[in-house]
């Protein structure tokens, strides 16, 4: 990143989020971007420690090590000149440690502006904690959108409590980076998808959470939000049939509103963290379009050697098809650019 570009971002970050917003696709279009990336912040791990929540325990994997020097060499060798960070897991729902880890974040990108941004954490499924919290970070820390769980506190994205927190988010064109969080009540003895998480629990709660969304209209009621869906779809792509025949059923049986499951489906955007060679991205081509799909590591939780190998073998094809720019830099433009 030249200098001329490193300057103009420095600024929008002074000016705050909606400065940030309006300039991002300007600033960031010269370099590749990560939209799937977190920061394991002190405020985090104090946090954790504070509620009582036993990451290891919760999630059926060790919290990684983190730190920003770490990230800035791993970006180096990856080839990133820019990552959107976002909290990790466990999610957090209290308001005070929300305003802890978003304010580090700002101070983070404040150090680092021409490498970082962030997308704000949200005290879900907190209504007036959620707005107040998303306003003070894009107003205050220049947050470049929202980080929500596919379920916080097993109330569900697409559930109609949550309508006025997107309401807001959609008056400003908001970026909403969802990330997996475990089902609130699931086998966790003697089977193995109960213990790991990652395993399956995380993109069967993804596509839980996005199923909701899509069935109960969220997408058609706010359609300025720009959702990104991690993981190359997690199970979408499957459900691509059978979703769809069974909504059409049940709007048949005046058990849900009559939806176009495929154009519902192209609103969303998607990320490439996890495998998508050799398979799962021609899977994920399936339900979106080659301009829905934006570049994400899933680091630091995919350590910095296996995302290196995965992302050589991801380099030569997407360049074999000519699809670099657009993954990397285009989409990425769309997405940031208001």
């Amino acid at each position: 990143m030249d200098r001329r570009t490193f300057l103009k971002l420095s600024l929008a970050l002074t000016l705050g989020g909606l400065a940030m917003k309006a300039n991002a696709a300007e600033i960031l279009s010269a370099g590749r971007i990560d939209f799937h990336a977190h920061a394991i912040l002190p405020s985090y791990v104090d946090a954790l420690r504070i509620l009582g929540i036993d990451a290891q325990a919760e999630e059926g994997f060790p919290l990684p090590k983190w730190s920003v020097e770490s990230h800035l060499q791993f970006m180096d060798k990856a080839d990133i000149d820019f990552t959107v960070l976002s909290m990790a897991t466990p999610h957090i729902s209290d308001k005070s440690a929300a305003r802890a880890i978003n304010e580090e974040f700002a101070e983070l990108c404040r150090r680092f502006p021409d490498k970082f941004g962030f997308v704000a954490t949200l005290p879900l499924p907190s209504v007036e904690g959620s707005i107040k919290e998303f306003r003070y970070a894009t107003e205050k820390l220049g947050a470049l959108g929202v980080k929500v769980a596919s379920n916080s506190d097993g109330v569900y994205l697409g559930d109609e409590r949550l309508d006025p927190i997107f309401a807001q988010l959609n008056q400003r064109n908001a970026l909403v980076i969802i990330h997996p969080s475990p089902a609130k009540l699931l086998p966790r003895e003697n089977v193995v998808t109960g213990k790991v998480m990652a395993l399956y629990e995380y993109p069967a709660d993804t596509t839980r959470a996005v199923l909701n969304l899509l069935a109960n209209g969220t997408l058609e009621k706010f359609p300025n939000l720009k959702f990104v869906v991690p993981h190359c779809g997690s199970f979408l792509p499957y459900m691509k049939q059978r979703a769809g025949a069974m909504f059409q059923m049940l709007a048949s049986m005046n058990l849900m509103e009559p939806l176009n499951f495929a154009a519902s489906v192209g609103k969303l955007f998607f990320d490439t963290a996890g495998d998508p060679m050799p398979e799962q991205l021609d899977m994920l081509l399936k339900i979106a379009s080659l301009d829905k799909i934006v570049f994400g590591t899933d680091y630091p939780y995919v350590p910095a050697p296996v995302i290196l190998r995965k992302k050589k073998v991801f380099d030569e094809e997407i360049s074999r098809r000519g699809w670099s720019e657009k993954i990397y830099k285009d989409n990425a433009k769309t997405l940031l650019g208001g």
